[in-house]
């Protein structure tokens, strides 16, 4: 419920602030506007200044004058203004919040989070609720914004939430009725100042759930295991092996849901022991709410890999490529290591995010031919497993590609994970991903039998 007399702002207008501004001005009530960057590199800026009060290029005191600011969430929680904000008891929430404020009440919700998966997730959810015929919006982190949907009105069976940590930093009485949490692992170093500050922040899903809810867990996690032990939810447990307290876990060739219902993993088109946990989140997700196993194993066939994730690109004279841009930490790494059966050329590095990549080593060492290391890290990088694996520091994109492919035999696989974020030359994963995808199209065309 939104209160008129209150005065909002909001802090950065990327999708979600933009979003966050239009939802309250629907609702009667007009919000301040705070941009760190200049007016010239805010697309939208002319249609936002005729539409609301507006600072660009810093965050001046004029936000203090604000009872609730609503903070988007790629800014820093230490930064001065919102430090003020705090001493004189100004409301700091994120968009997240705001949506379920006001959300109709009549509306479910399944969020998810985690270090990796979280896209694949909520997607796998999103495709089994529409399968199954629920009117559902998927939002959030991916695709449009919570608020950017009509949520306050009556109508919607589900809401499907991907959330990131930067977003639950600021919630308060957001609660979903099912929270999904995928893994921890280290990721985003350069925002918390420990692991556990991190770690805390995912499990901030559950702050306000009660018994009537559900939580559903990867048991194999004990980071996981160690920091939900007090939650309040109903627990929903998922494992990569067969353990009798797992509600779902993977036998031979099939995933075990429930104790009577089998999902081949041939129904599945996508690949890896990370993929298969996945999709034991997302259908124990949809049975907390609709405990239809069978129904559900149906719903899920015919799901279609999202892009950049392990994504099959093409193949010529008998050398494969897969795009596995998302992959931006070391974890996600790993799932793709091990989603393979022989030996691969991998693509790496962009831009740092703090973490060490000895943790990858025993795991490159067993299944990589060679590594082609690129972009800011490359260095980092060699120092890691120079004398340990064969290595190629080659710094322009486009040729790193291009030498992984003339060094390849038939029969080999290229694999781009980079472990590192793409700022380094690209805007964000996504360009990666598709320049990845030109370059391979090229090499294919040029390459192909005539």
């Amino acid at each position: 419920m939104i209160e008129k007399n209150k005065k909002y702002g909001i802090l950065g207008l990327a999708r979600s602030g933009i979003a966050a501004a239009y939802k309250l001005k629907e609702l009667g009530v007009i919000p301040f506007l705070s941009e760190l960057r200049p007016e010239t590199k805010i697309p939208n800026a002319e249609n936002l200044k005729k539409d609301f009060p507006c600072e660009f290029g810093g965050h001046t005191d004029r936000l203090l004058d604000c009872n609730c600011l609503i903070v988007s969430p790629g800014i820093p929680l230490n930064t001065s203004i919102l430090q003020k904000a705090r001493e004189r008891k100004i409301e700091l929430i994120s968009e997240i919040e705001l949506g379920y404020q006001i959300k109709a009440n009549d509306s479910k919700i399944i969020a998810v989070t985690g270090s990796n998966g979280k896209s694949t997730t909520v997607s796998l959810i999103y495709h089994i609720l529409k399968s199954l015929g629920k009117k559902s919006i998927l939002a959030g982190n991916i695709g449009d914004p919570f608020c950017g949907y009509s949520i306050e009105k009556p109508g919607l069976d589900y809401i499907v939430l991907e959330i990131s940590s930067f977003q639950l930093d600021l919630i308060d009485t957001f609660k979903p009725n099912v929270a999904v949490l995928l893994n921890i692992t280290p990721d985003h170093i350069n925002r918390y100042n420990t692991f556990e500050d991190y770690a805390l922040s995912k499990v901030n899903i559950f702050k306000n759930q009660t018994a009537t809810d559900t939580a559903v867990l990867f048991m194999d996690s004990p980071e996981i295991m160690l920091y939900t032990k007090n939650i309040k939810a109903s627990k929903l447990y998922f494992s990569s092996h067969q353990i009798e307290t797992a509600y779902a876990y993977p036998v031979d060739n099939y995933i075990q849901l429930g104790p009577t219902t089998k999902v081949p993993l041939s129904n599945l088109e996508i690949r890896g022991p990370h993929n298969y946990a996945n999709a034991m989140a997302a259908m124990l997700a949809v049975y907390a709410l609709y405990p239809e196993p069978a129904k559900i194993a149906e719903a899920i066939t015919g799901f279609k890999p999202l892009p950049h994730r392990l994504e099959f690109v093409g193949s010529v004279n008998g050398i494969s490529f897969y795009n596995d841009s998302k992959a931006t930490n070391t974890d996600s790494v790993r799932s793709a290591l091990h989603s393979f059966d022989k030996p691969i050329r991998i693509i790496m590095g962009g831009s740092d995010k703090g973490e060490s990549y000895s943790t990858l080593t025993s795991d490159m060492q067993k299944i990589v031919k060679k590594a082609y290391l690129t972009g800011d890290t490359s260095e980092k990088m060699y120092q890691t497993w120079n004398g340990i694996i064969p290595l190629e520091c080659i710094s322009d994109f486009e040729d790193c590609v291009t030498k992984a492919y003339n060094d390849s035999l038939p029969g080999d696989i290229i694999v781009l994970s980079p472990a590192c974020a793409s700022f380094d030359k690209f805007k964000n994963y996504e360009e990666r991903g598709e320049f990845f995808k030109l370059v391979v199209n090229r090499i294919i065309k040029e390459n192909e039998k005539k």
